[in-house]
């Protein structure tokens, strides 16, 4: 199978010239902030000391200012500078990464279709989740074919539906905000047509800034007046959570700074809230660790697989079930 990877370039233009961004310095710039050394950073990385802060060191040069704060006996920190590049980075990356991965698939299967036996290649639809990228990742390391699109859970499974791909991804909250998710599901999966796969459980909660400056504890906080929220896109089931939540404690989410702000991913939401420019935003646990950010949980959900009966036999679906039931953890719940 013919992989296809799609990734941004970043061109720096300032008045002594243009220069391509190295993406590894936004690496070093991760590890100085999470490890407070130079040092460190640079094993982190995979490079040498002396080469990390040669990346540095240029870039300090041609941005005109310090990217990372050297003291001596107190290790490493990042400037102002490094920190809004970095958060920037960490933004771009999560916004971009699934349309460019959308973009990826598209192309992939486009090309593959000639090449290979449909009856090997399996196409999922489903909402973003961790524990979705690396399924694809280690199914594609055993060299089988997968082409991974992120949806909105709704999105995904009327492309099941109208037959748009194979699997389609999506979550349910435990407790009673899943019968009202299951009565919205069933709309885009008719009874006795589809199979349910049982994949991982995760917990969904408010993604807030470290030490939770705000005191955000519920989703009434998001309508205070000195609370700034970000949140998914329409389509989403996250995003059908938070307007089951409103509804059933009677908010009103026209006194939620933000409510219209939409984001495609956890990562991004995340990104927003740790680059400040939102307090909270509603996601999952995983996304909220790798942001360090302060988790509120709220809801735990089982994230299912679904595809057509009929569906179940082929060789495919056959090798995911055998590869689901393996020695495999998803620790990205």
């Amino acid at each position: 199978m013919i992989q296809v990877d799609i990734r941004p370039v970043w061109r720096f233009r300032t008045a002594s010239g243009e220069r391509t961004f190295d993406f590894t310095v936004l690496a070093i710039l991760e590890a100085v902030e999470r490890e407070g050394k130079l040092s460190s950073a640079a094993g982190d990385a995979g490079i040498s000391y002396r080469h990390a802060w040669s990346l540095v060191t240029q870039w300090e040069e041609f941005l005109g200012a310090p990217l990372v704060s050297k003291a001596q006996g107190r290790g490493s920190s990042l400037t102002l500078l490094g920190e809004r590049l970095l958060m920037a980075g960490r933004r771009a990356q999560a916004r971009l990464a699934p349309e460019l991965e959308n973009l990826a698939a598209e192309f992939s299967r486009s090309i593959n279709e000639p090449l290979l036996d449909g009856a090997t290649m399996l196409d999922l639809q489903a909402s973003h989740d961790l524990a979705i990228a690396g399924l694809r990742d280690l199914w594609t390391a055993e060299g089988m074919s997968f082409a991974l699109q992120y949806k909105g859970s709704f999105d995904a499974l009327s492309a099941l539906r109208r037959g748009e791909c194979d699997v389609a991804g999506f979550h349910v909250p435990e407790g009673r905000f899943g019968a009202l998710m299951r009565r919205r599901y069933a709309e885009s999966l008719p009874p006795g047509q589809f199979s349910v796969i049982e994949f991982v459980r995760r917990t969904q909660g408010l993604m807030v800034q470290p030490g939770n400056p705000k005191g955000i504890q519920a989703v009434a906080d998001l309508c205070r007046s000195d609370v700034r929220m970000v949140n998914r896109q329409r389509g989403s089931g996250t995003r059908a959570l938070l307007e089951f939540i409103v509804s059933s404690e009677g908010l009103d989410r026209g006194l939620m700074r933000g409510y219209e702000t939409e984001e495609m991913t956890h990562g991004a939401v995340a990104a927003l809230v740790a680059g400040r420019q939102a307090d909270a935003g509603l996601g999952i646990r995983a996304a909220a660790s790798i942001y360090r950010l302060d988790f509120v949980p709220l809801v735990v959900e089982n994230y299912y697989l679904a595809c057509r009966k009929g569906h179940l036999d082929s060789p495919p679906m056959r090798r995911l079930l055998e590869f689901l039931r393996g020695e495999r953890e998803f620790p990205w719940k």
